[in-house]
C-alpha cells in the first residue's frame, strides 16, 4: 500500500504506539508488541507493507545497538569472579545443548549447515527478559540467580564465534565449508586483535579528551561514532557488522563512561531495536502457524524441556542442589534475542529455507512470551518439584534461625548485611542491643558467621524465615538493602506476620518514598538526603557555626521527614526517570517581565495557594527577602523564587506573565 520508506515509517510507529499502550496495561513485553505489529503490516499480516527491506536498513542498527548494549553490559571483572560458574556450568550448557539440538536437526534430515545455525540459536538464552525479571523478583542476588548470570556471560562470551559463523556458513559452498570457515575465523582473529587494541590505546584517551569538554552532544556523537566505525569494519571485513558493535561495547564496558553511554544509546536502540522486531514479526505467516501450529509448539515445548534438563544435570554434576538447579534451569529454558538476531542472520545468507526459518522464529517468539510466567513462578515450580530438597534446606535453615534466636527479645532484626547493615550492626553492638540479619550473599553470611556475627543466609520475603527470626518479640526492623522491588516484598511479609512492628527502611533516593510507606514502613531514609545532611553539618562546624545550632538544624531537617530538602533546582544533569518526573518539588525563580499583568499586583493576590507553591523569598535589583510579606507588590524585573512542582510552576509563570 505505502511504499514511501518514511510513510511506512509512520505507520508503523503509529500502530506500535498503540499496540504498546495497551500492553502496558497487562504488563506485556514490549518484544512481543513489536513482532505483532511487523505480524499485522506484514506480506502475510494485512500486506500494508509488502516488504520488509524498506525497513530492513534502519532495523539493522536496532541490531547493532543491541549488540553494542550486550557488551556494555559484559563484565570482565565479574567473568573472572563467576569463572567456575561461567566456564563450569555455561560451556557445558551451551555446547551439550547445542550437540542435542543439531543431532535432533540432523535426524530429521536437514544439512549441516541448517544444523550448525538452529543449534546455536536455541543453545542461547534471553539476557534481556531473564535480567529483568529476577532483578524485579530480586532474585539476581540469590544462589540460582548468580548461576543464571553466570550461564549467561557464558552466551555472552559464545556471541563472537557464532557471529563469524553465520556469514561463514552463507558463503560456503560445498568443499571449501572448511576453508571458508577456517578465513572467516582467522578474519575474526584479527578483528578481535585490533579492537582489543583499539579499546585500550585509543577509545579510553578519546573518550577522556571528550568528557573534559563537557559537552553532552559531542559525548553522544562520539558514542555512535564508535559504534558505528566498529561496525563498519567489522562489515568491510566480510563479517557480521554486530561483532563490532559487540566487541566497541565490550572495550567501552570497562571504562568509566559505561554508565553514562549506556544512557545516551538507549533511545536510539530502544526505537532501532523495536523496527528489528517488527521485521522478525513480518517473517512470520498467520497462515503457516494455522497450518504447522502442532509443529511449532511442540518445537517451542521440545526446546525448553531439552535446555531445562541439560541445565538441570549440568549443574546436579556440579554438585549444586536440587531446587537451584531446577530454578536456574526454568530461567533459561526459552530461546533468546541472540537467537532471533542468528535466525534472520541465517535467513539473510540463504543458510535457512524461508518456510523453515518461520517456523524456527515463531517457535523461539512462543518460548520467549512463556518466560516471564515461568521464571515469576520458579520458585513454586521448584517447590513442587523438588519438595523434599527443598524442605529439608528450608527447614535446617530456618531450625538454625529460630534456635539461635529463641531467646532474644527487643532486639533487632536486619534484613540485608551489605555495608549499611554491617555498619548499623557495629552500631548496635556498641549499644550493647542484640541483633539478628539475614543475607543472600552466601559468601558474605559465611564470613560473618565464621566471625561470630548472628547473620544467616535466609530470605527476607518469606514467611517462615522471618518468623523464625522471633520477629513478634522484636523491638524494631530495618530494611537496608537499596533494591525496591525487594524492599516492598518484606514490608509485605512483615505486615502479614508482625503487624505492628516499627520498620525502618533504606532507599537511595525519595522516589519511592510513598510506595514504600504506605507498604509498612515506619520510616523512610533515603541515602541522598542523609549524606547531603551530613556533609551540610561538616561544613557549617568548618566554617566556625557552634555544634549546639548545627545540631539543632539537622535534628529539624529530620524530624520534618526532609521537607527542608524537598526542593532542588533542577539541571541538566538531573536525569529523573519519566515515570516519575512529577513527583518532586523544585525551587525555580520567576522573573517579571514588562508587560506582565501581575505588576502591581499583591502576592496573596497571585494563585500560588491554589497551585500549592511556596514563594520563598523575592528578589528586586540586588536586594533578596525571605519568606515575603502577602501584601507585597510585584514591580517590573523581579524576580520570585518558588518551590513546588514543575507543572504547577510553569502555571503559575503563564498567569504572571501572561499579557
Amino acid at each position: 500500500m505505502f511504499d514511501h520508506i518514511l510513510l511506512n515509517i509512520v505507520f508503523l510507529l503509529l500502530i506500535t504506539v498503540g499496540l504498546v499502550s495497551i500492553s502496558r496495561r497487562i504488563h506485556l513485553p514490549p518484544i512481543l508488541n513489536y513482532i505483532l505489529v511487523g505480524i499485522i503490516v506484514g506480506p502475510f499480516g494485512f500486506a500494508i507493507i509488502q516488504s520488509e527491506q524498506s525497513i530492513s536498513f534502519l532495523a539493522e542498527f536496532g541490531v547493532v545497538f543491541l549488540l553494542f548494549a550486550i557488551g556494555l553490559e559484559f563484565s570482565l571483572t565479574q567473568m573472572i569472579a563467576m569463572r567456575r560458574i561461567v566456564f563450569g556450568f555455561g560451556s557445558f550448557q551451551v555446547f551439550v545443548t547445542g550437540l542435542l539440538v543439531f543431532l535432533v536437526a540432523y535426524l530429521f534430515g536437514l544439512s549441516i549447515e541448517s544444523g550448525i545455525v538452529i543449534a546455536s540459536a536455541f543453545a542461547l538464552s534471553s539476557t534481556a527478559i531473564v535480567i529483568k525479571q529476577l532483578t524485579e523478583q530480586s532474585e539476581i542476588q540469590t544462589r540460582h540467580g548468580r548461576s543464571t548470570v553466570g550461564i549467561l556471560i557464558f552466551q555472552d562470551i559464545m556471541a563472537i564465534p557464532l557471529l563469524i559463523l553465520i556469514p561463514a556458513l552463507g558463503s560456503a559452498t560445498g568443499n571449501s565449508l572448511a576453508s571458508e570457515l577456517g578465513l572467516a575465523f582467522f578474519k575474526g582473529a584479527i578483528v578481535v586483535v585490533v579492537m582489543l587494541f583499539a579499546g585500550r590505546y585509543l577509545l579510553r584517551p578519546l573518550f577522556n579528551e571528550v568528557a573534559t569538554s563537557k559537552s553532552q552532544e559531542l559525548f553522544t556523537l562520539t558514542v555512535l561514532t564508535v559504534v558505528l566505525s566498529a561496525a563498519a569494519f567489522t562489515e568491510e571485513m566480510g563479517i557480521s557488522m554486530t561483532l563490532g558493535a559487540f566487541l566497541a561495547g565490550m572495550m567501552l564496558g570497562e571504562t568509566e563512561y559505561r554508565h553514562q553511554i549506556e544512557a545516551d544509546i538507549r533511545p536510539f536502540q530502544d526505537i532501532l531495536l523495536g523496527l528489528f522486531f517488527i521485521t522478525v514479526g513480518m517473517m512470520i505467516s498467520p497462515e503457516l502457524i494455522g497450518q504447522h501450529f502442532v509443529m511449532i509448539i511442540a518445537i517451542a515445548i521440545g526446546i525448553m524441556l531439552l535446555k531445562a534438563l541439560v541445565i538441570f544435570f549440568v549443574m546436579r554434576a556440579f554438585k549444586k542442589a536440587e531446587g537451584i538447579s531446577l530454578r536456574t534451569a526454568i530461567s533459561l529454558s526459552q530461546v533468546g534475542e541472540f537467537g532471533l538476531v542468528l535466525l534472520t542472520l541465517a535467513l539473510s545468507y540463504k543458510v535457512l529455507e524461508e518456510q523453515l526459518g518461520q517456523i524456527l522464529l515463531t517457535a523461539a517468539v512462543i518460548s520467549m512470551m512463556f518466560t516471564p510466567v515461568l521464571i515469576k513462578f520458579n520458585g513454586r515450580i521448584a517447590s513442587r518439584l523438588c519438595s523434599k530438597s527443598y524442605q529439608n534446606n528450608f527447614s535446617e535453615m530456618e531450625n538454625v534461625i529460630q534456635e539461635d534466636s529463641k531467646h532474644l527479645s527487643n532486639h533487632v532484626v536486619l534484613f540485608g548485611f551489605g555495608r549499611v547493615g554491617q555498619t548499623t550492626a557495629k552500631f548496635l553492638e556498641q549499644a550493647h542491643v542484640p541483633f539478628v540479619a539475614l543475607d543472600m550473599d552466601i559468601k558474605r553470611v559465611r564470613e560473618a558467621q565464621q566471625s561470630g556475627e548472628p547473620v544467616y543466609f535466609g530470605d527476607s520475603a518469606k514467611h517462615s524465615i522471618i518468623k523464625a527470626t522471633n520477629i513478634e518479640q522484636a523491638k524494631v526492623a530495618m530494611i537496608t538493602f537499596h533494591d525496591y522491588h525487594a524492599s516492598i516484598k518484606t514490608l509485605r511479609s512483615l505486615h502479614d506476620i508482625a503487624l505492628n512492628i516499627p520498620v525502618l527502611v533504606r532507599s537511595l533516593d525519595d522516589t519511592h518514598i510513598n510506595e514504600l510507606t504506605q507498604a509498612g514502613a515506619t520510616e523512610v531514609v533515603p541515602d541522598t538526603f542523609e549524606s547531603s545532611i551530613m556533609l551540610a553539618s561538616h561544613l557549617l562546624l568548618m566554617v566556625g557555626k557552634p555544634p549546639s545550632q548545627v545540631l539543632k538544624q539537622t535534628r529539624m531537617a529530620r524530624e520534618g521527614r526532609y521537607h527542608l530538602l524537598n526542593g532542588f533546582y533542577p539541571g541538566e544533569s538531573d536525569h529523573i526517570p519519566f515515570e516519575h518526573a512529577q513527583l518532586g518539588e523544585v525551587i525555580q525563580p520567576i522573573h517579571i517581565h514588562e508587560d506582565a499583568n501581575a505588576i502591581g499586583k499583591r502576592l496573596s493576590e497571585l494563585p500560588a495557594v491554589d497551585l500549592k507553591i511556596t514563594i520563598k523569598s523575592i528578589k528586586r535589583g540586588s536586594v533578596r527577602g525571605d519568606d515575603p510579606d502577602p501584601g507585597t507588590r510585584l514591580r517590573f524585573e523581579d524576580v520570585l523564587i518558588v518551590q513546588g512542582l514543575p507543572e504547577n510552576i510553569s502555571k503559575l509563570e503563564y498567569s504572571i506573565n501572561r499579557g
